[in-house]
């Protein structure tokens, strides 16, 4: 397809419906400090790919090998166990393609494999239908309270304070420019969603009550007890699915919607992405969901067959109609959690989260035991990971742990400089979680 350019006429008039002046000032929110003139970059002389390849080793050597690190780092992103046989799987050459599948001719077996995703999340969260995926569990939680906001034509969202905060980033930038508020519930003595703020805060504008269990300090959630306020608004729970399968599932607990972030199942922490978004609900909400819904058939013959049954975003229906214009993903990531999930069955992830609770608990009871360390609000009700709050600086720790090959981390909502936020995995080794209480008892 060829690029076209725009014509003058056409950006004064796209600066015109956005009341500015100058190209310039798309720009202006861009801090000062981070722009630069390209002659001020500073890049040197052309490489050739043997150079380039030296030049960058000698940059990457100060860097920590994560491989030689033990890692407790938790917030989302987990270092859990990958059996091999889910690499050697999704990398055969049928499968190993970053490519988002939204045609109706995609292969059968690209279609059987996402309608066995979508069966296994709904079998996992207790909900009657489920998606072929979403981007990550941020963007799963914004297409949540857009689904919310068209169910019942209401303009405001209740957020729980112990959502993950870079969810709740994405969360207002999805709302930015539409007449949705967002208002927030405040935490209780136990560090979990108040129940009484919850009263307070709900009224009948509310379409969408966001509650996350185990919250982003790790504590698990009454949520049975929340959903009791909803009234007429969904309720909508985000959730680790490891953590969530030894958790009542949220259907029975009062939930509308579940969404959770895949990359406990079968995928690898990555940095931080890709990832992979998880999004099921009730029958009756089939309609609304984002992006797409594959069903099962029977072909002329009588033999099973698989088809694309849903796809509402903007590239194949009206545009005014589209239930979402950012629903892409990567399948393949869909078909490692499906390999992982079979894989580990109706009793293995329950095993694996009780691993999870084993070594987090244990971990937890010697920490309190410290001085200088308790547990945050003497609350136990985690599964796999907790906030220590620490008289030391939680910063100074952290850094020192790097130099000790260990991964921990600080809740980034935190002003204070005394939180450490830790996660357990199965991964963990009793020897790894006594060399990291070794390490934490120097601070007395």
């Amino acid at each position: 397809m060829a690029n076209i350019s725009h014509s003058k006429e056409d950006v004064l008039e796209m600066l015109s419906k956005m009341h500015l002046d100058n190209v310039d000032d798309l720009f202006k929110i861009i801090p000062e400090k981070f722009k630069y003139d390209y002659n001020e970059l500073i890049i040197g002389d052309s490489l050739s790919e043997q150079e380039l390849e030296s030049h960058m080793s000698k940059i990457g050597k100060p860097n920590i090998n994560a491989n030689n690190s033990t890692c407790f780092m938790g917030g989302g992103s987990y270092d859990h166990y990958i059996p091999k046989i889910v690499d050697t799987l999704s990398s055969r050459s049928e499968f190993y393609t970053a490519y988002t599948p939204y045609q109706p001719e995609v292969s059968q077996g690209t279609l059987q494999y996402l309608y066995e995703f979508q069966s296994m999340i709904c079998n996992l969260s207790g909900m009657e239908i489920a998606n072929a995926s979403l981007y990550d569990c941020a963007s799963s939680i914004a297409e949540a309270c857009s689904l919310a906001v068209s169910v019942t034509r209401k303009k405001k969202i209740l957020i729980s304070k112990l959502l993950h905060p870079s969810y709740i980033d994405v969360i207002k930038t999805y709302f930015s420019g539409k007449e949705i508020s967002i208002d927030f519930i405040d935490i209780d003595k136990t560090g979990c969603t108040s129940m009484q703020d919850l009263k307070n805060s709900h009224n009948d504008d509310v379409a969408a009550l966001v509650i996350q269990t185990p919250n982003y300090y790790g504590l698990v959630e009454n949520l049975e007890n929340l959903s009791t306020i909803k009234k007429n608004s969904l309720l909508i729970c985000v959730s680790d699915p490891i953590a969530m399968s030894i958790l009542k599932k949220p259907c029975e607990s009062g939930a509308d919607v579940y969404v959770g972030e895949g990359q406990p199942l079968g995928n690898y922490m990555s940095y931080g992405g890709p990832y992979i978004g998880l999004f099921a609900t009730k029958l009756k909400y089939a309609r609304k969901m984002p992006g797409r819904i594959i069903g099962k058939t029977v072909d002329m013959k009588g033999e099973d067959g698989f088809v694309m049954t849903l796809q509402t975003r903007e590239q194949h229906i009206r545009r005014d109609k589209a239930t979402s214009n950012i629903c892409t993903n990567q399948g393949l990531l869909a078909l490692r959690c499906t390999i992982y999930l079979a894989l580990m069955g109706n009793s293995g992830l329950p095993a694996i989260a009780k691993l999870c609770y084993n070594n987090s608990h244990y971990a937890a009871i010697k920490i309190n035991e410290m001085p200088n360390y308790s547990i945050y609000k003497d609350n136990f009700s985690f599964i796999k990971e907790f906030i220590v709050e620490t008289k030391v600086s939680a910063k100074l720790i952290q850094k020192d742990a790097m130099s000790h090959n260990l991964m921990i981390d600080c809740p980034i909502n935190d002003n204070t400089d005394t939180l450490l936020l830790l996660a357990f995995t199965e991964k963990r080794t009793k020897d790894e979680i006594d060399n990291l209480l070794t390490f934490l008892s120097k601070y007395k």
